[in-house]
């Protein structure tokens, strides 16, 4: 099979602009007043015109090859509301971004007793879910930046790039941000940070050349995925320091790209050293460059994608898939 026609929602803005250059068409239902889930292209990325918007009422006149879901309710609720019966039984990727909740290891993961493939963005969080027997793949992260922006540095301060960051403060370490503001220069932005100080909500085509000019990101979450705002900070090369949980041990090298640590002090003591020493920050924001080069880069992010949406569609049909060599 070529180019596919792939229903998916707009769920998480950051990962739907890389994988919108994943070489299939994309379908985005919407809605009028663009209520969530629904709110289409967004005004704030600049996406390939591969992706297309598609009034909600339509998507049963689509003819589509693979569904892709991301929460709960596109599961239970819209995919019931949206789709033909014949459209139900598509293949379907579940795409989940999260850890598990409430339960860290005792969560069953709510497509797992359902038919299609199961994707996690990182290995700890299938290691994590409760999966049951479906099948399931990792693919790890990939960020689509404007290659003009790189890392300058010259702001001695940190910035932390979090959405509602007070709105689930534990998850999301809002006290310690806060804590760790009071002894270290630190701007926080995303949505609602205005609240406490912040720069508030920047369109992502800024986002990137505003956080360039921190010395340093700081990612205070204490139980969440690999943050995208972590990828796109290596990505330019930018040093990042973080609470050593989840995924991030396995991408932060401590004095090689970062510092991780799961003591605040020692992470306060880190970021007095960046601030004092922009060398160090550029040494290290080389040593992140090149971990996202290798890791979570576009290309490879792209080959994954395309070899779950045909395996999803050789475990529904039971055909073996192509070869991704010959696919491609």
């Amino acid at each position: 099979m070529g180019r596919l026609k792939v229903l998916i929602w707009h769920i998480h803005g950051s990962y739907l602009n890389a994988l919108a250059r994943v070489d299939h068409d994309w379908f985005l239902p919407v809605k009028a007043g663009r209520p969530e889930g629904y709110g289409g292209r967004g005004a704030t990325f600049d996406l390939p015109d591969t992706l297309h918007e598609v009034p909600a009422e339509r998507v049963r006149d689509l003819d589509l090859d693979v569904v892709v879901l991301q929460t709960p309710k596109n599961l239970r609720e819209d995919v019931p509301e949206l789709l033909r019966p014949e459209q139900r039984r598509l293949p379907t990727i579940y795409l989940e971004h999260n850890v598990p909740r409430p339960d860290a290891v005792n969560t069953r993961h709510p497509f797992a007793d359902e038919p299609g493939l199961l994707v996690h963005v990182t290995p700890f969080n299938r290691l994590m879910w409760d999966n049951g027997h479906r099948p399931t793949r990792v693919i790890e992260h990939s960020v689509a930046l404007d290659p003009s922006i790189t890392y300058d540095g010259t702001s001695p301060r940190g910035i932390s790039v979090v959405n509602g960051m007070q709105g689930r403060p534990r998850i999301a370490g809002y006290d310690i941000f806060l804590q760790t503001r009071s002894r270290v220069p630190l701007d926080a932005v995303g949505m609602g940070t205005e609240a406490f100080g912040g720069l508030g909500d920047v369109p992502y085509r800024d986002l990137h050349r505003l956080t360039a000019r921190y010395r340093f990101l700081f990612s205070p979450m204490r139980y969440t995925s690999l943050p995208l705002a972590v990828v796109e900070a290596m990505s330019i090369g930018m040093p990042v320091v973080a609470l050593g949980t989840t995924a991030l041990p396995e991408v932060i090298q401590d004095g090689v790209n970062g510092y991780v640590s799961t003591d605040p002090e020692v992470l306060v003591d880190r970021m007095k050293a960046l601030i004092a020493d922009p060398d160090l920050a550029r040494r290290l924001g080389e040593g992140a460059r090149e971990t996202a080069r290798a890791r979570f880069g576009m290309d490879r992010f792209r080959a994954d994608w395309d070899d779950a949406l045909h395996e999803a569609i050789a475990l529904e049909t039971g055909t073996a898939p192509a070869t991704a060599e010959l696919r491609r």
